[in-house]
C-alpha cells in the first residue's frame, strides 16, 4: 500500500515537512560546522606559523634558549643546515625532524598536514616550515599542533546539532499547525456535506474568509448544491405533477369504463329490455371519450418527445380561415378579424391542432359569441404573428390562468358544466406553441377569456397568396 493510501493528508503534509527540514537543518548544521572548522584551522595555522616565526627572530638574533620554550599544543623543531635537529620542545627531544618538505626559494614558509611519524600513530598535525637566516646560512624551523577535528570542540557540536534538531522540530510543528489551520474549513465542508440530505436541501456549506482555492472549493460546491436543489425541486414538481397526472388520468377513464360497464350489464341482466343498436348508441359516447382521452395522451407523449411534423411557411390568417370552414354546426357564433399576410414557420397539423383545442375551449364557455384575430405586431427582426381567441364566458380569474394549462386540469366551472373535455387540451396547445418557439397565455380582457399565441414572424414575400375567401374583416360563420 502506497503512502498516501495509508496517511491523511495532514500526516503526509507532515512527515514531508518534516523531513525536508531535518535535511535542510543537517546541511545547515553542516555548513555552520564546516565554516567553524574552516575558521579554527585557518586560526591554529595562523598561531602556529607565528610560534615558529618568533624562533626564527629568536634564531636569527641569536638568542634562542635550549630547549625551546613550550607552547600549549605547539611542538617546535629548529634544523641546522646540515638537517640536524639542533633544538625541539620537550615532547620533540631526541626525535628527527618532524617533515621534510621545505618552502620553495620563492616563499619564505610553507604549509602542511602530516601524519604519522615523529607524531603519535593515527595523528594528523598542521606542520609550518618557515626559513631563518642566520650567519650566512639557512636554517629551518618546524612548529606543528594537531589538526582542528571536524566538529572542532564536543560543546559546540553539540549546541550546533541541538539548535538543528530545535530548529527542524518547530518548523515540523509550525507546518502541521498550518496544515491543519488550512484544512479545517475542508473539514467544516465535509461535516456540513454530510448533514445535508432530502430534509434539508436549502444547506449550504460554509464559506471561509480567506482568498484561496479552499474558498473557491467551497463556491463551487454551493453552486453545485444550489443547481443539485433546482433539479431536485424541478423533480419534485415533476412527480407532484405526475401523480395528479396519474391520478386525473385515471379518473377520467374511469368514468366512461363503469358507464360502459354499467349498460352492458344492465343488458346482460335484461336482454329483453336491450337492443344492439340501443346498446351501441348508449355505449359510442362513451367510448368516443376514451378514445379523444388516447389521443391526447399520445399527442403529449409525441411533444414531450420532441416529435414535431414538417415545417413549413403558412399564412396564419390562411390556416384559421381554413379551420373555421371545416368546423362543422358551431354552437357560438364565431366573429374574425384576420390579417392576410402574418406568416410563420411550422407544422400545419400542429398549429391547426392548436386552433381547434382553442375553439373547443371558447365554444365550452362561451355564451354567444366568440371572437377569433390574427395581426402582426411590430418586434425584433421581423416581429411577432398573434392570434387570439376571445369568448364571452365568465372568464378566469387571474390566479388561475396559469393552473388551466396544467394537464388534467379543469377548473369548477368547466367541470359543473361536463362539457366532456379531460383536461388535456390547453395543455396541449400550449406544448405545440412552445415546439414552434412561441408562447400560450391568457391576457386581461373586458369580458370572457382571451388567450393569445404568440409566434415569431417571418417575410411574407414567398408566402403563398392568401385564399380569395379568406375573410379579412370582422364577420359572423
Amino acid at each position: 500500500m502506497r503512502l498516501h493510501d495509508r496517511f491523511s493528508i495532514t500526516r503526509r503534509i507532515t512527515l514531508f515537512t518534516g523531513a525536508t527540514a531535518i535535511l535542510l537543518c543537517a546541511l545547515l548544521a553542516t555548513s555552520v560546522m564546516m565554516g567553524f572548522h574552516r575558521y579554527a584551522s585557518d586560526t591554529v595555522t595562523r598561531e602556529v606559523a607565528a610560534a615558529g616565526g618568533r624562533v626564527a627572530v629568536e634564531l636569527e638574533r641569536g638568542q634562542l634558549t635550549y630547549p625551546l620554550v613550550e607552547y600549549k599544543s605547539r611542538d617546535l623543531q629548529v634544523v641546522d643546515p646540515s638537517g640536524r635537529v639542533v633544538a625541539s620542545t620537550t615532547k620533540m627531544q631526541g626525535k628527527p625532524r618532524m617533515a621534510r618538505f621545505v618552502p620553495p626559494d620563492t616563499r619564505n614558509s610553507t604549509t602542511c598536514v602530516v601524519c604519522g611519524g615523529d607524531f603519535p600513530a593515527a595523528e594528523c598535525n598542521i606542520v609550518v616550515a618557515q626559513w631563518a637566516h642566520r650567519m650566512g646560512e639557512r636554517w629551518m624551523v618546524y612548529s606543528a599542533s594537531p589538526v582542528v577535528p571536524p566538529w572542532v570542540d564536543t560543546w559546540l557540536a553539540g549546541l550546533v546539532g541541538a539548535s538543528a534538531a530545535a530548529l527542524a522540530a518547530a518548523i515540523t510543528y509550525v507546518g502541521f499547525r498550518n496544515v491543519r489551520a488550512s484544512l479545517r474549513p475542508v473539514n467544516a465542508i465535509r461535516t456540513e456535506l454530510d448533514e445535508i440530505n432530502g430534509n434539508c436541501p436549502g444547506r449550504r456549506v460554509p464559506v471561509p474568509p480567506t482568498n484561496d482555492e479552499i474558498r473557491a472549493m467551497a463556491d463551487s460546491v454551493n453552486r453545485t448544491l444550489s443547481r443539485l436543489d433546482g433539479a431536485l425541486q424541478q423533480v419534485q414538481s415533476a412527480l407532484r405533477h405526475q401523480r395528479q397526472f396519474v391520478s386525473n388520468a385515471s379518473h377520467d377513464l374511469r368514468t366512461p369504463i363503469a358507464a360502459m360497464r354499467a349498460e352492458v350489464e344492465d343488458g346482460l341482466l335484461a336482454p329483453e329490455e336491450t337492443s344492439v343498436p340501443e346498446l351501441g348508441s348508449v355505449l359510442l359516447p362513451s367510448l368516443d371519450r376514451l378514445q379523444a382521452i388516447v389521443h391526447d395522451l399520445l399527442t403529449l407523449d409525441r411533444l414531450d418527445h420532441g416529435v414535431c411534423g414538417e415545417q413549413c411557411r403558412l399564412d396564419l390568417a390562411e390556416l384559421v380561415s381554413a379551420e373555421l370552414r371545416n368546423r362543422r354546426h358551431p354552437a357560438k357564433r364565431v366573429e374574425c378579424a384576420l390579417e392576410p399576410g402574418v406568416v410563420v414557420v411550422g407544422d400545419r397539423v400542429g398549429l391547426a391542432r392548436l386552433l381547434t383545442n382553442l375553439l373547443d375551449n371558447a365554444e365550452r364557455h362561451a355564451k354567444t359569441t366568440i371572437t377569433v384575430s390574427v395581426r402582426h405586431e411590430p418586434g425584433e427582426d421581423h416581429g411577432a404573428a398573434v392570434l387570439e381567441v376571445v369568448d364571452d364566458g365568465p372568464g378566469i380569474d387571474r390566479d388561475k390562468r396559469e393552473l388551466v394549462f396544467d394537464r388534467f386540469i379543469r377548473l369548477d366551472a368547466a367541470r359543473s358544466r361536463d362539457a366532456g373535455g379531460a383536461g388535456l387540451g390547453l395543455a396541449i396547445a400550449r406544448q405545440i406553441a412552445e415546439t414552434h418557439g412561441g408562447s400560450l397565455g391568457i391576457e386581461d380582457s373586458p369580458v370572457g377569456a382571451r388567450f393569445v399565441l404568440r409566434l415569431t414572424a417571418v417575410p411574407a414575400t414567398a408566402a403563398a397568396p392568401a385564399d380569395d375567401s379568406l375573410p379579412t374583416n370582422p364577420l359572423t360563420e
